[in-house]
C-alpha cells in the first residue's frame, strides 16, 4: 500500500482519538547536539563551531545537524562530529532531551544531546561542512550561543558533575600511570571545589580500583610521587556495592 494511503487508513482509525489529523504528528524534525568537553592541566573547556548558514549564521554553537530518516541517533551524533569538526572515535553519552515548541526559528525541532569527556591534547579539531571554525571555549568564559544551546551546555555540565561520581569517565583525561594529585586535579576541576590533599589521599587510599605500583614519577623537580593505575574489575565491584567516588 503506498505510504500516503497508509496515511489515510490511520487518519480514519485515529479519527475520534485526537484533536487533530494523525499526519500532524509527523511533522517535525530531529537534531543532535555534541557537548564535548575538554580538560588539560586542570582546565576544563567546550568544543565549539562557529555556524556558517541561516539560522544563526556566525554564532557560536554546539555541534549539531538535524538527524537523517534512515539514522539510528548514535549514529547521527557521531556522523554529525564528524561532519562539523573532523573528530572521530570519541565515546559519547546520551545526556537529555530538548524540545520546547519554538527552540528552532524553521519549525519543530526536538534535540537529543551528547557528551563526551576527552583529552585536549589527543584530538585535533577543525572545521568542515557548513561549520565555518572549530575552537575551544573555556566553560567560564562562554560567547553568546545560537539556539538554546547555552541551556544544553548548562544541562551537560551539570550531568558531568554527576557522571564523574559514578562512572570512571576521570580515565580518559589522567596518563595510563598517574599519580594521586593527577585525579584530585581532575575532580576539583569538573567539580568546581577544593579538596584538602590529606583527606583526598586518605580516602583515595581506600579505594582498591587505585592500584599502587612500584614505580614512582620520572623527570619531575620535586620528590616524586607513586604511580598508581586504574583496576577496572576493582572499579566494576565498587560500584556494584552502590557506592560512588566521594572525598
Amino acid at each position: 500500500m503506498p505510504k500516503n494511503d497508509k496515511m489515510k487508513q490511520y487518519d480514519s482509525r485515529y479519527s475520534d482519538l485526537y484533536n487533530i489529523p494523525i499526519d500532524g504528528f509527523f511533522n517535525a524534525a530531529f537534531s543532535v547536539d555534541c557537548v564535548i568537553f575538554g580538560y588539560h592541566a586542570g582546565d576544563l573547556k567546550v568544543l565549539l563551531i562557529q555556524r556558517g548558514v541561516d539560522p544563526y549564521e556566525n554564532y557560536w554553537a554546539l555541534p549539531g545537524d538535524l538527524v537523517y530518516p534512515h539514522e539510528d541517533l548514535d549514529d547521527s551524533a557521531h556522523r554529525v562530529l564528524s561532519e562539523l569538526t573532523s573528530v572521530d572515535d570519541v565515546e559519547m553519552t546520551q545526556v537529555h532531551t530538548f524540545g520546547a515548541v519554538n527552540r528552532h526559528p524553521l519549525g519543530r525541532v526536538i534535540t537529543i544531546s551528547y557528551m563526551a569527556l576527552v583529552e585536549i591534547s589527543e584530538l585535533n579539531p577543525h572545521a568542515a561542512n557548513w561549520a565555518k571554525k572549530t575552537q575551544w571555549h573555556s566553560v567560564k568564559k562562554i560567547p553568546k550561543l545560537a539556539f538554546d544551546h547555552l541551556e544544553i551546555l548548562t544541562y551537560a555540565e551539570e550531568r558531568l558533575k554527576t557522571l564523574i561520581l559514578e562512572e570512571p569517565i576521570w580515565t580518559k583525561v589522567i596518563p595510563e600511570k598517574f599519580t594521586i594529585t593527577d585525579v584530585q586535579m581532575v575532580f576539583e576541576t569538573i567539580l568546581e571545589r577544593k579538596y584538602d590533599k590529606g583527606n583526598f589521599r586518605k580516602k583515595a587510599a581506600q579505594m582498591k580500583f587505585l592500584k599502587k605500583l612500584d614505580e614512582t614519577e620520572v623527570g619531575v623537580r620535586h620528590r616524586p610521587s607513586l604511580l598508581h593505575a586504574f583496576d577496572e574489575r576493582q572499579f566494576k565491584r565498587f560500584r556494584e556495592s552502590g557506592l560512588v567516588m566521594e572525598f
